[in-house]
Parts: C-alpha cells; sequence; structure tokens
C-alpha cells in the first residue's frame, strides 16, 4: 500500500486539528486544514486527497451533509469525527458512506490506526481480483460491482462487506466477525450496523436471497 499521500482534515477546533495533522504529519501523511464545509469541498477540488476527516458540527453546515456531498461524486474514503457518541450518529454516518467513526475525546495515536486501516481496506494491495456470485460480478482493482452486467453504486463499506462474504460462499460469517474485518479495530456502531449495510446490499442489488441471514449466527453469501 502505498505510504504517504493527502489527508484532509475538516475540523473548526484549531487545537483539535492541530494535534490530528501532527500525527498524521509524523507518520508521514501532508495535511490539509479546512475549517469549514465549503472550504473542505474546494480543497477536494485543489488537492489529491487519498481520505477525508469530517468533523461532526462545523459552522456552515454537518458533517453528515459534507459526506453526503463527497459521497454524491466521489469513493473517497471518509473517518467522521464528533463529539456526539449517540448510536443513531453512527449508523446515519455510516449509511452515508462514512469509513469510520471515532469519537471525541480520542486518541490521535488511534485516529491514526484508523486511517491506516481504512486506506488498507480501500486501497487493497491486490488489485487484480475479481469475484464472481451468481450474476453478482466484484472488481477489487476497480471497487466496482455489476448485476447481470448492469453497474450498482454501493458504498465503500458496502463493497468490503459484499468483498468479504462473496470470498467465503456458503460459509456464516458472524456479525462481530464482520465488524472486525470490515470495519476494523474495536468499532462502537455495534451489529446493528451489519444488519443495516447488508438490508442496503439486498435492495441495491435487487438480490434479496444472496445474502442469507443465518439465526443466531450470523450471514452467508448464497450465489444460487
Amino acid at each position: 500500500m502505498q505510504r504517504g499521500g493527502t489527508i484532509l482534515v475538516v475540523e473548526d477546533e484549531p487545537d483539535i486539528a492541530s494535534l490530528v495533522r501532527a500525527y498524521l504529519e509524523r507518520d508521514g501523511f501532508r495535511v490539509v486544514w479546512a475549517e469549514r464545509g465549503t472550504e473542505g469541498l474546494q480543497a477536494l477540488e485543489q488537492h489529491d486527497v487519498r481520505l477525508a476527516i469530517l468533523d461532526l458540527q462545523l459552522p456552515d453546515t454537518d458533517g453528515f451533509d459534507l459526506c453526503r456531498a463527497i459521497r454524491a461524486c466521489s469513493r473517497l474514503p471518509v473517518v467522521m469525527l464528533t463529539a456526539r457518541d449517540e448510536e443513531v450518529d453512527r449508523v446515519t454516518g455510516l449509511e452515508l458512506g462514512a469509513d469510520d467513526y471515532v469519537t471525541k475525546p480520542f486518541s490521535p495515536r488511534e485516529l491514526v490506526a484508523r486511517v491506516h486501516a481504512v486506506l488498507r481496506r480501500a486501497e487493497p494491495e491486490t488489485d487484480d481480483d475479481v469475484l464472481v456470485a451468481g450474476d453478482v460480478t466484484l472488481d477489487r482493482r476497480s471497487r466496482s460491482a455489476s448485476v447481470a452486467g448492469v453497474d450498482v453504486e454501493l458504498t465503500a463499506r458496502e463493497f468490503d462487506l459484499l468483498w468479504h462474504l462473496a470470498e467465503r460462499p456458503g460459509v456464516v460469517v458472524g456479525r462481530e466477525r464482520l465488524l472486525e474485518r470490515v470495519w476494523g479495530l474495536s468499532f462502537p456502531g455495534g451489529t446493528r450496523t451489519v444488519d443495516v449495510h447488508v438490508a442496503q446490499l439486498r435492495r441495491k442489488l435487487g438480490r434479496p436471497d444472496l445474502i442469507r441471514t443465518v439465526r443466531r449466527a450470523g450471514y452467508k453469501l448464497v450465489p444460487g
């Protein structure tokens, strides 16, 4: 995986932004800092950004709207940074396409570790793998999915979840295992997050029987 690159930090508290920048730069990243959502969107047009860290509460908008704007035109990995620790906020951010969620106060070392974990999932070292499950095709090189030859737009997290299940067709994978493998580290969103993403995948793929629920055990992919 490529080391370094540019990280966009959209955070209106200078002390927190400076701390995050110091740890990211120490780890080899270049950091672009924006205090407002509008400045963050401008920075995305001006810089080749590998990942964005978005504060949930900004002076001119909130991180949800900013994440939604990014997802409308990009698969850029996104980490949400917030002082709010409510499950509904975590689930909302992840449903909008955020790749991880860090609650203040946080350890800057853990944040950097989460950045690396998200980048590992978004930029796999093996970039020419293709998986086929029935009429669903996944291409990890382009991180794209198609059903019967028709492209389907998936968030980065949805793609990772489907890929992990497709690697093990017919094998039941527990929710906790999926949280660990797909979300990485100790994710606070709980197993409901997995259920939400599976429901989204079923709806987007139009193949409700592709991912089967195994009661009290987890999920398994059944190509059919």
